[in-house]
């Protein structure tokens, strides 16, 4: 008898004595409770199709990010009726995810129920209890971008300049209902991102969209395109002139609060911890990249400070400048990664890099992605120049040395954003593909930078650890400054100065940042996701070989997409009572 057929015979004895022992028990289901949990899973996929489907009408630009096209040109509803619409729809849904009982779903599917209730008891955080779309105009900036549109060619030029201009014809309206919402007095620093974002795009339409769509031969849509982008240009030098107008009343008070601040890590991360001890793990972390930077200074440049230390390494700048640098370093770093053997890098898309247009030059880096719905098109690493008000000393500062451009373009692409992407867009789970949050994608970039790091990037050299230092440094600085300037602790004046002398920022770097958490209070996801990515790690690879495990470990990470990373850490470490942190 051979040893498969002896096996399904031993399976077979067992399943019949556990059959005829669970019956005398009466611990099955009668026959229409299993009809009906099969229902209820049934009734969940349909669900999530539906949940899928509502949101995209709701927000619209949303949809057309992910690359549901039968949206382009639209955006939401921000009337103050629109947005007590949208509120009651969430709250609509959470009662019928609650519905959902564990018994009538499989683990994947009480998995993506979990899911599902993070996005929504976000949403309803920022539209409810922080009242977002009341106070921060930031609220709507990345719905307003019309980048999808200019960049993204993903139907030929005539169709995109058809659906900008159904997106700039709708522009003034929107206009309108966020200038209604936000209240006045508004915080010096909401002005003045306000001015950067909104007045930012006033240059980008009146110059780079006409340029992009000249080609275009259609008179009429030539036409229709130029009266709309007109009525566009209108209302947002409206708008910019407004915010000027703000400036003279804009007040200090930003803070969300301890209680509001602590209601936004569980309801958006799922992370239950007390601020002080939260902010406690903070500045360990910080502590121990300071110390790390000081020894790597003792070796890069001995008898100096640490300063001195610093500003020597960061006046080793890019050679052709940092875009076309970064543009070298992407292809070592895929190679890096495949030699390595580090992460699975799914599929043969690439990643552009490009200069930031004006109203997204509020940080350094970002990456432009595709969304899941899209085949086959290019993502884009912007990198933004200094602001041409600064001064030439704070010019010439802004553009990092060669060690943080490295680890910057690691962030942005490879291994960061750009392959966390490539994955979430091939999870088994839509939600996982279109949902992912702050913590999840922040927390990986960030995290990869040091993993990078640890696996043999920069040979060593002490130059190279020093920029991924400074960028540890950065986000270390952000997480505290989050924190306690959203408390009370701290005033933006003092972040400014933990930037400058704790993340050895540049000046205008450390305003810039220091300006971006209090509109931003969420910043601290950078830091907090590297940290419970690390702790997952070390808890998932100790009995699975250690570092030698870290591939796995980060294949099995990223195929989840972006859910808070405590649903990863419950579903990777079933039963496990670890802390996440």
């Amino acid at each position: 008898m051979s040893a498969k057929l002896l096996l399904r015979l031993i399976l077979a004895t067992i399943f019949a004595f556990l059959l005829l022992s669970s019956a005398c028990q009466q611990t099955t289901p009668p026959t229409n409770q299993q009809t009906m949990n099969r229902s209820s899973s049934k009734s969940w996929d349909s669900y999530v199709n539906d949940f899928l489907e509502a949101y995209f009408v709701a927000h619209p630009d949303f949809a057309v990010r992910a690359g549901r096209h039968e949206f382009d040109g639209k955006l939401p509803d921000w009337s103050v009726d629109g947005i007590k619409k949208e509120i009651t729809r969430l709250h609509a849904e959470k009662d019928r995810i609650a519905g959902f009982q564990d018994a009538a779903l499989d683990e994947r599917q009480r998995f993506e129920r979990d899911y599902v209730a993070s996005v929504i008891d976000g949403d309803l955080f920022w539209l409810q209890s922080a009242e977002w779309p009341f106070r921060s105009p930031q609220f709507y900036a990345d719905s307003i971008d019309p980048d999808v549109y200019v960049s993204r060619e993903y139907a030929p030029l005539d169709q995109r300049l058809r659906a900008y201009t159904s997106y700039a014809k709708a522009i003034p309206a929107a206009v309108d209902q966020i200038r209604k919402n936000l209240r006045t007095p508004l915080p010096k620093t909401f002005v003045n991102i306000g001015h950067t974002s909104y007045g930012g795009l006033i240059s980008f339409y009146e110059k780079d969209v006409p340029a992009i769509f000249a080609s275009v031969k259609d008179e009429q849509l030539q036409k229709d395109f130029k009266e709309a982008n007109e009525g566009a240009i209108k209302a947002m030098k409206d708008m910019d002139d407004w915010f000027k107008s703000q400036e003279a009343s804009a007040t200090n008070s930003f803070a969300l609060g301890p209680e509001k601040f602590s209601e936004m890590l569980k309801a958006t991360e799922r992370v239950d911890v007390p601020l002080d001890k939260l902010a406690a793990i903070g500045r360990q972390d910080l502590d121990r990249n300071l110390a790390a930077l000081k020894e790597a200074c003792g070796t890069y440049a001995p008898g100096v400070s640490i300063t001195e230390c610093v500003a020597k390494a960061q006046s080793h700048k890019p050679t052709g400048g940092p875009v076309e640098m970064a543009r070298q370093q992407l292809g070592d770093l895929k190679s890096f990664i495949l030699e390595k053997k580090v992460v699975t890098i799914p599929g043969t898309e690439e990643a552009k890099v490009a200069e930031a247009p004006a109203y997204r030059r509020w940080n350094f880096a970002y990456i432009n992605i595709p969304g899941p719905y899209e085949k086959g098109l290019p993502s884009i690493y912007y990198i933004a120049p200094p602001d041409p008000a600064w001064s030439q000393k704070e010019k010439d500062a802004y553009v990092p040395g060669v060690g943080s451009l490295l680890f910057t373009s690691v962030h942005e692409v490879w291994p960061g954003h750009f392959l966390q992407f490539l994955h979430a867009n091939r999870s088994s789970s839509k939600l996982g593909q279109l949902f992912v949050g702050y913590a999840f994608s922040e927390g990986w970039a960030h995290y990869t930078e040091e993993m990078m790091w640890e696996v043999g990037l920069g040979n060593g050299e002490a130059e190279m650890h020093i920029g991924q230092l400074l960028e540890a440094l950065l986000r270390n600085v952000r997480f505290v400054s989050a924190i306690e300037m959203h408390t009370g602790k701290m005033t933006v004046e003092e972040s400014e100065r933990m930037f400058l002398d704790q993340g050895y920022q540049d000046a205008a770097n450390a305003r810039q940042q220091a300006a971006r958490g209090t509109f931003d209070p969420a910043y601290l996801n950078y830091t907090m996701g590297k940290l419970m990515i690390r702790k997952l790690r070390e808890d998932w690879t100790a009995s699975r070989g250690g570092k030698q495990a870290w591939q796995s470990f980060h294949d099995e990470f990223l195929k989840y997409g972006g859910p808070p990373i405590p649903l990863v850490r419950k579903a990777m470490l079933p039963g496990d009572a670890g802390s996440l942190f």
